[in-house]
């Protein structure tokens, strides 16, 4: 194997990778602040998506993705506020099997919407045909706008938690729910909050990946198994461990396509997800307290 193959095989992972991480840092707004996981989370993506590529065709493209976050943020607080908000101490269980219920009402109701054809929104920079040359290899600029929105979300989610008001609101829910009450913290307030939050970032992610992925009203599903590998290999809860991870995950799995049928390339992600799970359930990069999902 030619070392410009190898570095194509590493870009293509790259890319994938970054489509992972972006995912995961949805799943890990949602359990920073509530302690579960919201199987939903592949649907916000799709979601903004979609939404995004229907006001494209009647205004500027940075509007309609802002107009899409809204939407779709909307949307996700609407979610916390009929299915989830009522609920008095659900088990993890319930909440499994509520969001992915969840799950399969938003893709119903975009198959309704939308019907079943594929659509994506244009490229960022250049089109279909634009490549970045790198040492015999090429890589979309599309790519870059991945990445770049990566890091910019992880950026400002860490500052977020770490020194805003609300962000440590958010997380002490999270690490215990009856002392954030007592602390005069509005718990159901914030958990709609992290529901709008985590949406709002699932709805951008849709839109930065729709030129390279494009998008159909059951592309959510897949990316949402990816996302949760990717958060759960990181260490659940850790914003740029996702980054990492996902780049890790996606890089195996493009270089696993050199020995193994392309059809195995989920496999190998399932496979990895089991391993993790059973040999170190807190993830690569978390701690013994990610490594088990509380109660609501």
């Amino acid at each position: 194997m030619s070392c410009a193959l190898v570095l194509q095989y590493l870009l293509s992972g790259i890319t994938s990778g970054g489509i992972y991480a972006i995912v995961a840092i949805g799943f890990n707004i949602i359990y920073n602040t509530t302690g579960i996981i919201n199987f939903a989370q592949g649907e916000f993506v799709m979601l903004g998506a979609m939404t995004a590529i229907s006001f494209s065709a009647w205004m500027p493209l940075p509007a309609a993705i802002a107009a899409a976050v809204i939407i779709t943020s909307l949307v996700g607080a609407l979610v916390d506020m009929v299915f989830i908000r009522w609920l008095k101490r659900p088990t993890v269980l319930h909440m499994i099997i509520i969001t992915i219920g969840i799950s399969i009402l938003l893709k119903e109701a975009a198959l309704h919407i939308w019907d079943e054809k594929v659509r994506s929104l244009p490229y960022f920079t250049g089109n279909e045909c634009s490549s970045i040359a790198f040492f015999g290899a090429h890589m979309s600029p599309q790519v870059l706008w991945v990445l770049g929105t990566c890091a910019l979300v992880v950026l400002l989610l860490t500052l977020f938690f770490k020194y805003t008001l609300l962000g440590r609101s958010m997380r002490a829910c999270s690490a215990n729910r009856t002392a954030s009450v007592l602390c005069g913290i509005n718990v159901k307030n914030m958990v709609t909050f992290s529901f709008m939050l985590s949406a709002g970032i699932g709805a951008l992610a849709g839109c930065v990946i729709s030129p390279l992925t494009q998008t159909q009203y059951e592309c959510g599903t897949p990316l949402a198994i990816k996302g949760f590998t990717v958060a759960i290999l990181g260490g659940l809860g850790n914003s740029a461990a996702a980054v990492t991870a996902g780049l890790l995950l996606g890089i195996i799995e493009a270089l696993s396509i050199s020995l193994l049928p392309v059809a195995f390339k989920d496999v190998v992600a399932i496979g990895i997800l089991l391993v993790i799970l059973f040999f170190k359930p807190s993830g690569l990069f978390g701690n013994k307290e990610a490594g088990r999902l509380k109660e609501f």
